[in-house]
């Protein structure tokens, strides 16, 4: 089988949940990954030995292991995912890059759909949708708070952007590595609204983006997300996409 796909996990304090998330990776995926990157960003528990123990045990495919010395932020850990794709774009000819949230909040069933949406399509990103299911998100305990903030910011984001998706702030992220290297990741924000501007910059390059639908998990886990501050920062994209910032 050609192992055209990178896959990059995220992780910070997930002791719990990590190990779980990476046992529910399809076997389908593992054999398909050339490249499976987990970076831990400075947690403060178990979290980067759970991930080197899967490491040193996995056989299906490569995994690597990288760990800040300190917290870094979410934009960091995408920064560096990204990276790696690109790099690995040139030395082992992967096409496709997937984010995986360490937490398990997104899950890895729905990986192969969307490479597959993207091979079936010139899409240059596909994007897991919560929202696309009804009734999904409730039925996956979203708080509450965090499906109306969703529906309202993604409400004003169509108003502004030309692709129209149902879940703009999703994690889970299918990219095209030959998109990767035209994106110039020194300028992407080092906060979570990183995947907002990737494709607030997509969009504004007239790329097409898809969605498929994707099962909703909430299950008590510790969200690191400021919901006020990413609030603010999700109208400032939107802003600054309307002004041609990304252009």
């Amino acid at each position: 089988m050609t192992r055209d796909l990178f896959l990059f996990i995220p992780a910070y304090n997930v002791e719990r949940e990590l190990l779980d998330l990476l046992k529910s990776i399809p076997s389908s995926v593992l054999l398909r990954t050339a490249e499976l990157l987990i970076v831990n960003d400075g947690s403060a528990d178990k979290t980067l030995a759970v991930a080197k123990k899967f490491a040193d045990e996995e056989i299906r495919t490569s995994v690597r292991v990288e760990s800040f010395a300190k917290n870094s932020g979410y934009g960091a850990v995408i920064k560096t995912g990204l990276l790696r794709a690109k790099e690995l774009a040139g030395l082992l000819n992967v096409k496709f890059a997937v984010c995986l949230h360490g937490d398990g909040q997104y899950p890895a069933k729905s990986i192969l759909p969307m490479i597959e949406t993207l091979e079936g399509s010139d899409a240059v990103i596909c994007q897991g949708s919560r929202h696309a299911l009804q009734g999904g998100p409730r039925e996956g305990r979203m708080p509450l708070y965090k499906f109306l903030g969703g529906k309202l910011l993604t409400f004003i984001e169509n108003c502004v952007f030309m692709n129209k998706l149902s879940d703009r702030h999703s994690g889970l992220i299918a990219y095209r590595t030959s998109y990767l290297k035209k994106l110039d990741l020194k300028k992407l924000s080092g906060s979570f609204d990183i995947d907002l501007e990737i494709l607030a910059t997509a969009d504004a390059q007239k790329e097409k983006l898809l969605e498929i639908p994707i099962e909703t998990r909430y299950a008590g886990e510790v969200s690191n997300l400021r919901v006020i501050p990413y609030g603010f920062r999700v109208l400032r994209v939107s802003l600054r996409r309307l002004r041609g910032f990304y252009g």
